[in-house]
């Protein structure tokens, strides 16, 4: 396969987590699209490092905010690596990070990086904006300016 080839699957396979795991729900395909020996370099409070870890992630972002959804602005690739930087969204419904729901309506940025081989996610890394979040969901005062 040409390089162009691997670097378009590798974005459709990240792109296909993002929009229809993520944003909708679908976890027979996260099964389909996640290594078993996945590892999460940057693994959320309270999941594990592994595909166990992101599954549990997942399903607790979908039920603290059942209409969660993700906009993808940008994607690159390097290598076998697919960057990727998107805005989630989604009304606070069900608890987030231990904050009772409030049914406000959050938006926060995210930037992912994932090794795709053999169609499959292999590895991750991210930093999303969650100080963002609980700010929007009112668990942290907005910050002062001077």
């Amino acid at each position: 396969m040409a390089g162009n080839e691997v670097s378009t699957d590798a974005k459709a396979v990240v792109r296909r987590n993002t929009e229809l795991v993520q944003g909708g729900g679908d976890f027979a395909l996260f099964e389909d699209l996640f290594a078993d020996d996945f590892i999460d370099h940057t693994p959320q409070p309270g999941t594990t490092p592994d595909k166990d870890g992101v599954r549990k992630l997942y399903g607790a972002l979908r039920r603290a905010f059942p209409d969660f959804s993700a906009s993808i602005h940008w994607q690159t690739v390097e290598g076998e690596v697919v960057t990727t930087f998107k805005t989630y969204s989604g009304t606070h419904r069900g608890e987030f990070l231990g904050v009772a729901p409030t049914g406000r309506r959050v938006e926060f940025e995210t930037v992912d990086a994932m090794r795709v081989r053999e169609g499959k996610i292999t590895e991750h890394w991210g930093v999303a904006n969650l100080f963002s979040a609980m700010q929007q969901i009112g668990a942290v005062p907005p910050i002062e300016s001077a």
